[in-house]
């Protein structure tokens, strides 16, 4: 059980930013949604965020993209996505500083190990990245870890432009160099979950990493921190 603790200096500690990532079709939404649950019954403010967020203008548009109904070039539709984030950030950050978890499905990363997968930018991950260096980090990614014969066994692949073997392939590649990377810097911890349990058995998992992370968040009182931002 998490349990906030009020104190006289900082009556109210930050929210938690929770991102889950993942190739397609592992099961964030699900997971997301019943995290977010998951905390609320338990007492804590917690509310879903989601990348792409196609209600915006820039959302608009990368929902175009994605259903093929619209072409792009690619360092286009990157900056397109890193906007679409940029764009997010004062409601992040301002929902956090009042006590409210957020639990993201996809962010930077997903923005990153997409765009460097396509053969124009498959040299270009620290350009990828650059897009979005300063961004809200957050202070745990849980990655959803399934093989791709499951992922496409699960329905509705293959009904979004990215959704291809050999893209997934490539983009689970990607994920594994930026995890290896923020290991390597130790500010952003990741957590790996066998997403080819059953849904209650994945929750399971899910629920004590988030719970264990929620309480050092309180404990420490630290601010959010900046992605891929070397700290002065």
């Amino acid at each position: 059980m998490i349990v906030q603790k009020p104190s006289t200096d900082n009556p109210k500690p930050r929210g938690a930013f929770i991102v889950f990532e993942g190739v397609d079709r592992c099961g964030k939404t699900t997971q997301v949604g019943l995290l977010v649950k998951h905390l609320m019954t338990a007492g804590l403010a917690a509310m879903a965020m989601n990348f792409p967020d196609r209600t915006t203008m820039v959302g608009d548009l990368i929902n175009q993209y994605l259903k093929s109904k619209q072409e792009l070039d690619d360092r286009s539709v990157h900056l397109l996505f890193s906007a679409n984030r940029w764009e997010a950030v004062p409601k992040l950050e301002e929902t956090l500083s009042e006590g409210t978890t957020i639990v993201c499905d996809r962010y930077a990363y997903s923005g990153v190990a997409f765009s460097s997968s396509k053969p124009n930018l498959a040299t270009e991950l620290e350009w990828c990245k650059s897009c979005d260096v300063g961004l809200p980090a957050p202070d745990a990614v849980i990655f959803l870890d399934i093989t791709q014969e499951q992922a496409e066994k699960r329905g509705g692949f293959g009904d979004e432009r990215y959704e291809q073997s050999d893209m997934q392939k490539q983009v689970r590649k990607q994920f594994d160099k930026l995890q290896k990377e923020d290991e390597a810097d130790g500010r952003v911890p990741w957590h790996f979950v066998n997403a080819a349990q059953t849904v209650d058995e994945v929750q399971h998992d899910i629920n004590k990493i988030v719970e264990s992370t929620i309480s050092s968040v309180q404990e420490s009182k630290k601010p959010v921190g900046k992605l891929w931002k070397a700290e002065k």
